[in-house]
């Protein structure tokens, strides 16, 4: 469980959630350490329990304080921030894998995700990357999620419950469970045509075929393949259905650090590699000769 995490929450057990613009963002802030530790915290009364800062009535505690100030929690002291992406990341709740924000940036950069756009995620895990698809999509965007494990959309439901009433707007959200490849029916009866699919499955190669006629003429698919035997599958199945790949390869980061006697150095976790992403686009048909 992520650090932070308000075991008080309350866990809506519906599957559509639509957008709330307008919402009070001060709802929820963030009480942050000077190291970029932060902690989410809801105004609200009752008791909550909070990883490493302890049990205590958030309302009582926030009383008389606003974003900008400082507060001393037990030994800590805090500076009260307004909550966001950022601080709702640091504070999910974990049980797969996620797509990080390394990934998350570069793959909603490259296929022009934003707001109004129309999404389909294909294995929503604990809901990572659909928080940062959700952060830029506005209330005017769909976003379709489906999780084939129940742990695991659980959780992730739980994390995009919480985000929806951080965020001042939020996409309308649909998590189905079930398998991706059986989920057609359920998928287009919500819509029909989508702007961008991301597929993160152990599998991608079998499912790009139905995914494919669920693409507009100019719409993007995304692979995300933890070994490269996944991407050589996915790469073959993409030119097969006549969708051609605009990028292939991986996002390499590397951290650096402020050295004791002066000047900056690398840092000592090696160069991250997470996994590998193909990126193909939907292409008109060519006119037969």
């Amino acid at each position: 469980m992520g650090e932070g995490f308000v075991l008080s929450l309350n866990e809506l057990k519906r599957g559509h959630i639509p957008g709330r613009p307008g919402r009070a963002v001060a709802d929820w802030v963030a009480l942050r350490e000077d190291d970029g530790r932060a902690y989410l915290l809801r105004r609200a009364p009752g008791e909550v329990k909070v990883k490493g800062l302890g049990r205590f009535d958030a309302e009582s505690l926030l009383s008389g304080f606003s974003v900008g100030d400082r507060i001393t929690v037990g030994q800590k002291s805090l500076t009260i921030v307004e909550a966001g992406l950022p601080e709702a990341r640091r504070n999910m709740a974990r049980r797969a894998q996620v797509i990080g924000a390394k990934d998350s940036g570069f793959i909603v950069s490259w296929m022009g995700i934003g707001v109004g756009s129309k999404v389909l995620e294909g294995g929503h895990g604990s809901g990572g990357l659909a928080m940062h698809l959700a952060s830029v999509m506005g209330s005017s965007g769909t976003l379709v999620s489906v999780e084939s494990r129940p742990e695991h959309a659980e959780v992730g439901r739980s994390n995009m419950e919480r985000l929806r009433e951080v965020l001042p707007e939020f996409p309308e959200w649909h998590l189905i469970e079930g398998d991706l490849s059986q989920a057609t029916g359920d998928i287009s009866e919500i819509c029909s045509i989508f702007d961008c699919a991301i597929v993160d499955l152990a599998e991608p190669w079998t499912v790009i075929s139905g995914i494919e006629g669920m693409l507009r003429v100019g719409g993007r698919l995304a692979c995300y393949c933890p070994t490269s035997s996944q991407l050589e599958k996915s790469w073959e199945a993409c030119e097969e259905l006549g969708l051609v790949v605009e990028w292939s390869g991986e996002i390499i980061e590397r951290r650096w650090s402020k050295a004791s006697k002066g000047g900056v150095r690398p840092g000592n976790q090696p160069m991250g590699h997470t996994a590998f992403l193909l990126i193909a686009a939907k292409i008109a048909p060519r006119e037969e000769e």
